[in-house]
C-alpha cells in the first residue's frame, strides 16, 4: 500500500487493517488453504479461496469443513478490526449448494452486533458465479490482549 492511500484511510480503517496484517502474519491455515484477504475494514472481512482438487470429497464437491473454514477465516479477519483479540464462542453454517473443484469461493464477514466481549457476525460465502454457497452465523468473545502495539497518539 502505498503512502497517499494510507494517509487517505480513516483511522479506524488502519486499524482495521493493520490488525489483519498482524493476525495474516501468523495465520499458516488460511495461508496453506490459499486463502486472499481481499478487504478488510471495522466489523467486515472479505476472504477468498480456490477450491483445489485436494479440497474435493467423495462426491468430486468441495468438502464441508473447507467452506466452512474459510468463513471461519472471514468471521476471524472481521472480529478482530478493533485491537482486541477476539476468538469464536459458536459458529453454525448452513450448506446450500456446493462448491466446484475450481470454483473462486468468497466470504463476506459483516458485524450484526457487538456489545461488550461478545459479538454476532454473519458470513456469506459465493462461489464464482456469485451464487450463495453458505451462510454462516459467528458469536464471538473478546479475550485478554492486543493485536498490535499503538503509538503515543493511538495509531498502530
Amino acid at each position: 500500500m502505498d503512502a497517499q492511500s494510507t494517509l487517505s484511510m480513516s483511522e479506524p480503517q488502519k486499524l482495521a487493517k493493520a490488525c489483519a496484517d498482524a493476525m495474516w502474519a501468523d495465520d499458516q491455515a488460511s495461508q496453506g488453504l490459499g486463502m486472499v484477504v481481499e478487504r478488510v475494514a471495522p466489523g467486515e472481512a472479505v476472504l477468498s479461496m480456490t477450491v483445489r482438487p485436494d479440497m474435493t470429497n467423495g462426491h468430486g464437491i468441495c468438502h464441508g469443513g473447507f467452506i466452512f473454514t474459510l468463513a471461519d477465516s472471514a468471521f476471524a479477519f472481521a472480529c478482530n478490526t478493533y485491537n482486541q483479540r477476539t476468538v469464536a464462542q459458536h459458529c453454525a453454517v448452513t450448506f446450500l449448494q456446493p462448491g466446484r473443484r475450481g470454483d473462486r469461493l468468497t466470504a463476506h464477514a459483516v458485524e450484526r452486533s457487538r456489545t461488550g466481549r461478545s459479538g454476532i457476525y454473519d458470513v456469506t460465502v459465493r462461489d464464482s458465479r456469485g451464487e450463495v454457497v453458505a451462510e454462516f452465523r459467528g458469536h464471538s468473545r473478546t479475550i485478554t490482549g492486543t493485536l498490535v502495539e499503538s503509538s503515543a497518539d493511538g495509531n498502530p
